[in-house]
């Protein structure tokens, strides 16, 4: 065995700043971990920042796989995209190379397994507690297995919240009407464009890292993500607009190639998968925090913040709903999914 420096202290003080908290600088403190000579090493990409909820619990991820596999696995950590973007991560590990990125379900989609739409689908859920009683049928395995044969992508781990996703806009939101003629940024696939087109909006498929200068432009007038991915992006400088809509419960899952995936052992596959689910779990008790911060910063930069009554929650609802009706034939969905996914739950 041969020591090797897990970035401890490095990892902590960036948590340490991250969070002002000595609490959590001692938590995140982690003693120097020995890898084998031949561990094996898994190359984990991801766009989050170092102060994140997600790169703390991939840090933690880290910690559990080394110790769980006594050294034999290393996750090597690459946030703030610098293992490089997405679409070329999936390439290299579909031609088999050890890396684990970051994806959702509309992504997934375009690999084959187009049921694997619902889980991007605007008000697919009615709140986290479904989404979690799906992620744990056999019904969703089968899906994963699907995806594997598919389209060579083994999904990890599911239950990683990224987070409610809103609307920030230069103008007030309050309900879909109020989305008519308004230039919304939406993922660059089919189904955002689909769906935030029946909620009213004109889709503009684009790359977050040409959004503030669009928005600052006037070539877009919105942009829909999770407070605390707007906030870190800094868009409130350039929108003062945010409705807590909500229209979708986001997690990240995290793929790996399914080529690579088969050359690890049985153990080691349950130790990657269940370390990740675990380190989840601590990415999402950080969240509601993370949340609440990046919310009073915006309200702090001059946004205001609107959240939608009962009344006008239903109304965003029931707007999303001639989407589903013809999912079938527009997303290539299985007949009845909606009825399928929702017959899973019992919240």
């Amino acid at each position: 065995m041969k020591a090797k420096k897990f970035l401890a202290m490095f990892c902590a003080l960036t948590m340490i700043i991250g969070t002002g908290s000595f609490a959590y600088a001692e938590e995140a403190e982690t003693p120097e971990i020995e890898y084998a000579d031949d561990a094996i090493v898994i190359n984990v990409g991801y766009e989050n920042a170092l102060t994140e909820p997600a790169a703390k619990a991939a840090v933690r991820w880290k910690e559990l796989v080394a110790e769980k596999s006594n050294g034999t696995i290393d996750l090597e950590l690459f946030p703030n995209s610098t293992l490089g973007k997405k679409n070329d991560l999936i390439d290299q590990m579909l031609l088999g190379e050890n890396i684990i990125t970051v994806a959702d379900g509309a992504f997934l989609a375009e690999y084959g397994v187009k049921d694997f739409g619902f889980f991007y689908a605007p008000y697919a859920f009615d709140n986290w507690d479904q989404l979690w009683d799906v992620l744990e049928t056999d019904w969703y395995a089968d899906l994963k297995d699907q995806l594997a044969n598919a389209g060579g992508i083994r999904v990890v781990s599911s239950n990683w919240i990224y987070g409610a996703r809103d609307i920030l806009s230069i103008k007030e939101v309050h309900t879909p009407a109020d989305l008519s003629g308004l230039k919304l940024r939406v993922s660059s696939n089919d189904l955002s464009v689909q769906s935030f087109g029946s909620l009213g909006a004109t889709p503009v498929g684009m790359d977050m890292s040409d959004v503030y200068q669009a928005m600052s432009g006037g070539t877009i007038d919105a942009v829909e993500n999770p407070i605390s991915s707007l906030y870190n992006r800094s868009f409130q400088e350039v929108a003062k607009y945010l409705v807590k809509n909500e229209h979708i419960l986001a997690t990240s899952m995290w793929i790996c190639g399914e080529m690579f995936y088969q050359t690890l052992t049985e153990e080691q596959q349950q130790i990657l998968c269940e370390c990740a689910d675990e380190a989840g779990l601590f990415n999402n008790e950080l969240y509601d925090d993370a949340t609440a911060e990046a919310e009073q910063g915006m309200i702090d930069a001059g946004v205001t913040v609107y959240e939608p009554t009962e009344e006008e929650k239903q109304a965003w609802i029931d707007a999303a709903q001639p989407f589903f009706a013809d999912a079938e034939s527009t997303m290539g969905w299985t007949a009845g999914l909606y009825d399928t996914v929702h017959g899973l739950t019992t919240h």
